[in-house]
């Protein structure tokens, strides 16, 4: 059963998240989640939410994705988001992630946003991301 294209562009993004030494050493470990344990240490990274589109052609399935990341800190200003932000994008902008079964056209950023949460203690940053996915045999035809 071929996997679904919102589940493989996650994982893919997961993956160059968890696999950058730069991100990980900021956040101090692999703290990338898509449900953050309640006790989970600042600096972490949650997986937001994925808004999916049809972006077929006439000939060909595809799919447009927004995923939206959050960057979570209580370092008593947003210098530690907006680093951890700037790594994102060099991690994740215009990276050729690989997918299961399906093949990732592009990967852009969007825009970053970094704000003190309304808990006054928290800085949360956000940041968005617009993919295209196309099924992977639609490449090989």
């Amino acid at each position: 059963m071929m996997e679904v294209a919102s589940w493989a562009l996650q994982r893919g993004v997961y993956r160059a998240l968890a696999g950058s030494l730069d991100l990980t050493t900021l956040l101090g470990g692999v703290r990338v989640y898509d449900d953050a344990p309640q006790a989970a240490p600042y600096p972490f990274i949650t997986l937001g939410q994925s808004v999916i589109r049809d972006w077929s052609t006439g000939t060909e399935d595809g799919a447009e994705h927004n995923l939206t990341l959050h960057v979570w800190s209580r370092s008593g200003g947003k210098k530690q988001v907006q680093q951890i932000l700037e790594v994102i994008r060099a991690v994740l902008h215009d990276q050729p992630l690989l997918l299961a079964d399906h093949h990732l056209v592009n990967l852009r950023h969007e825009f970053s946003e970094a704000r003190l949460d309304p808990d006054g203690d928290t800085f949360h940053g956000i940041v968005r991301y617009r993919a295209v996915t196309e099924p992977a045999q639609a490449v090989a035809a």
